[in-house]
């Protein structure tokens, strides 16, 4: 390759986004009937660089080498139900339907799909639609995150908000010199201040129990 054609391939390369550039040897399990939808599903995804398992019908439980799944939806399948199904899938999933009545995109949803592919399948969607549901998955996982992050924030909160009532009315400080009490001692213990608080939480709750039984 010329010089020049280098250039211009590092440019296309550098100027792809990260989730087209990463389609490349993604693992895909292609749950589908061994048909002219299926062939063109597979050659496609080869064409594109995925590593391609193909099996019918599909298997109970997912391996961990799986990235990606696409699973044909038939009418006569459409009650079928596997482990991975439903809910949140732990990988994308792609749904193959050749029917768009009401019973078979119902499936589909069912399913936990992040997209669709209608038969009779072309080469042109199958890139697309792998990028939106790994984008879709990727950005789903990210949610899931923050939502963690925040329950688990709204928890620390709360128990600092406790062990400053308790430092208030066992200590007579106010509400800014418990907190000071509580952030002294992770500083000089160096620990979070969460943990500052649920031991004085834990201490209450010990000297509570220990002191009702005397009355």
């Amino acid at each position: 390759m010329a010089t020049s054609d280098r250039s211009v391939a590092g440019r296309v390369q550098r100027s792809t986004p990260d989730v087209l550039r990463n389609l490349r040897n993604t693992r895909v399990m292609v749950f589908h009937p061994k048909d002219a939808d299926g062939e063109m599903l597979v050659q496609q995804l080869e064409r594109i660089g995925c590593q391609v398992v193909s099996l019918w019908p599909p298997l109970p439980d997912l391996p961990d080498t799986v990235d990606v799944v696409f699973c044909a939806v038939r009418p006569d399948h459409a009650s079928m139900r596997c482990a991975w199904m439903g809910g949140e899938p732990p990988v994308p999933v792609i749904a193959v339907i050749n029917y768009e009545n009401p019973t078979v995109v119902d499936a589909a949803l069912r399913l936990g799909a992040r997209a669709m592919l209608v038969s009779p399948v072309r080469s042109a969607g199958i890139l697309s639609s792998l990028a939106l549901a790994k984008q879709a998955q990727a950005e789903l996982r990210e949610l899931r995150r923050r939502v963690i992050r925040l329950e688990q924030k709204l928890v620390s909160v709360n128990q600092i908000t406790e062990a400053k009532a308790i430092l208030v009315r066992t200590h007579q400080v106010s509400d800014d010199e418990a907190y000071r009490i509580i952030r002294e001692q992770a500083m000089s213990k160096r620990t979070a201040t969460e943990d500052i608080a649920k031991a004085i939480i834990h201490a209450n709750g010990v000297l509570t129990h220990v002191v009702r039984p005397g009355r």
